[in-house]
């Protein structure tokens, strides 16, 4: 039986394509509805088409009316020629032709297989759609296929997605066939199909990361509460737990760093300060700042700004390479961060620091620019660098004795 051939045919390749008997019945439908639109014409309404995958039969039902005169046989039927069939047929009733699928001829059949291989394709981009749509803000692995000069392409399940270079970490290297992780932070379906995209630079692909490293988190004891990045160099991560009896840092850590070890070698080597919140703005911003250690901090919650006053020689660690330590303590905390020096703060209070030569008696303007030309700013360090200062210009031992006999005069009186 021609339709049972067909149906064994066409359920051999989709099959092979992955789709189910349901989908292909509507597909078969489908198909014979666009050869009756190629033999007929699309305007006709009269045909309806049947498909039972079960008994693999194809069923195509074509409603004519019956007249005396026709005029369009594909409507219509001579009442002579229906009597024929059925002779209680009279003008004005419908009749029911049952067409073959073997009445479109092999070469139209054929023809008809392009467009259900189409219509697998379509079922298949909308079922990878649908598949990595449900995985949105999720981790996924797969294999490095193709590398571009700003896009790594990696199959997973059957899918192509893609990693461009704004999601990357900069200093990830890829080879061909590796496998990868990433997560998926876009999933779009275009004409050329889904369109997935995955990231490794995400705060999100950091997240899921500590989910899948730390359990209290999956069973929400520990929650994150922010995330600042500089992929693949360093991050800072905010976390509170709700069980005072477990501390968070700690569990985020695991037993000697095993938890924490395991997220940075994912991450190439990526530094993870881990900072206990607080409620208190004051503590989270000491906390955030680390590795440097703030004098004082001056705070508008209202803006948010925090003013953080450091050691003059700690200020440069507070900030970190480019700015880095302080953008990112600034991101996690919601705070505008403004990290300044102990003498500029001082000095933009009008406050004077005896220490500093600047307070020094006879000492003028031409030999304490130049002392501090050469990093010598306090009293301290010129009483400690004589050799250095006597290379400098306009210093001698004369010169030199007589500014450091006042120094330890104004210790004497002190």
């Amino acid at each position: 039986m021609i339709s049972k051939d067909i149906i064994e045919a066409f359920s051999d390749l989709a099959k092979d394509r992955g789709v189910d008997r349901t989908s292909l019945g509507t597909i078969i439908e489908d198909l014979f509805m666009n050869l009756i639109y190629k033999k007929y014409g699309e305007e006709r309404e009269n045909f309806s088409v049947i498909v039972n995958m079960e008994k693999g039969e194809i069923e195509i039902y074509q409603e004519k009316t019956v007249v005396d005169k026709v005029v369009d046989d594909v409507i219509e039927i001579d009442v002579a020629q229906a009597k024929k069939i059925e002779k209680d047929l009279e003008i004005g009733d419908p009749y029911i032709e049952i067409i073959g699928p073997e009445d479109f001829g092999r070469r139209l059949i054929n023809a008809g297989k392009q467009f259900l291989a189409q219509s697998i394709r379509n079922i298949e981009k909308q079922s990878i759609f649908t598949q990595f749509n449900e995985k949105l803000g999720l981790i996924v692995s797969g294999n490095v296929n193709q590398i571009q000069r700003d896009n790594i392409f990696i199959t997973s399940e059957n899918a192509e997605l893609s990693l461009p270079k704004e999601e990357q970490i900069p200093n990830d290297r890829y080879r061909r066939g590796e496998s990868i992780r990433g997560v998926i932070v876009s999933v779009n379906l275009s004409s050329k199909g889904p369109e997935i995209v995955v990231s490794r630079a995400s705060n999100q692909f950091l997240i899921k990361l500590f989910e899948m490293e730390v359990p209290e988190i999956e069973d929400e004891i520990i929650e994150i509460k922010s995330v600042s990045r500089a992929p693949g160099e360093r991050s800072k991560v905010v976390v509170y737990s709700s069980d005072m009896r477990i501390d968070a840092v700690g569990a985020c850590v695991g037993m000697r760093g095993s938890r924490i070890q395991s997220i940075v070698r994912e991450l190439n080597g990526e530094k993870i300060d881990i900072i206990n919140f607080s409620e208190q703005p004051e503590l989270l911003l000491t906390r955030a700042i680390a590795p440097a250690k703030p004098i004082n901090l001056l705070l508008d919650e209202e803006r948010p700004y925090a003013l953080i006053v450091f050691e003059d020689d700690d200020l440069s660690t507070a900030i970190g390479r480019s700015g880095q330590n302080v953008q990112l303590a600034s991101d996690v905390t919601g705070y505008t961060i403004d990290a300044i020096s102990l003498s500029e703060y001082n000095k933009r209070n009008g406050i004077v620091d005896s220490s500093h030569l600047s307070t020094l008696k006879g000492l003028s303007d031409k030999l304490l620019n130049a002392l501090n030309d050469n990093d010598i700013t306090t009293k301290d360090e010129f009483k400690s660098k004589r050799e250095e200062i006597l290379e400098i210009k306009g210093f001698g031992e004369k010169t030199y004795e007589k500014l450091l006999e006042k120094i330890e005069g104004e210790s004497v009186d002190a």
